[in-house]
C-alpha cells in the first residue's frame, strides 16, 4: 500500500483517493483551525468550492486537499489559522 507523509507520519491511501479522502479514511475529520476561536476545519464541500480543507503539499501552502490526488511519498502539512 502507498503512503503519503502527513505532519511527519506515514498515512496509507488507496490509488485514486484525494488527500482529503485519505485523511478522512484514517479518521481525521479536521486538520486545520481558524485564526479566530481556533475552530476545527476539514473537508466541507468536497468539490473545491470552499476553502475549509487547506493543507500544505510538498512545501506549497493553501492547497485544497479535496482536489489533489494523493501520490506516493507526497509530504502534507496541516495548516492552522488560515481563515475566519
Amino acid at each position: 500500500m502507498s503512503h503519503i507523509v502527513v505532519d511527519g507520519e506515514p498515512l496509507p491511501f488507496t490509488e485514486g483517493q484525494t488527500i482529503a479522502a485519505a485523511l478522512v479514511a484514517a479518521g481525521r475529520v479536521a486538520w486545520r483551525t481558524t485564526r479566530i476561536n481556533q475552530r476545527p476545519r476539514g473537508v466541507f464541500c468536497g468539490i473545491g468550492v470552499c476553502f475549509d480543507c487547506l493543507v500544505t503539499i510538498d512545501g506549497i501552502g493553501g492547497q485544497r486537499a479535496c482536489l489533489v490526488p494523493a501520490r506516493p511519498d507526497m509530504t502534507v502539512a496541516t495548516e492552522e489559522g488560515d481563515d475566519e
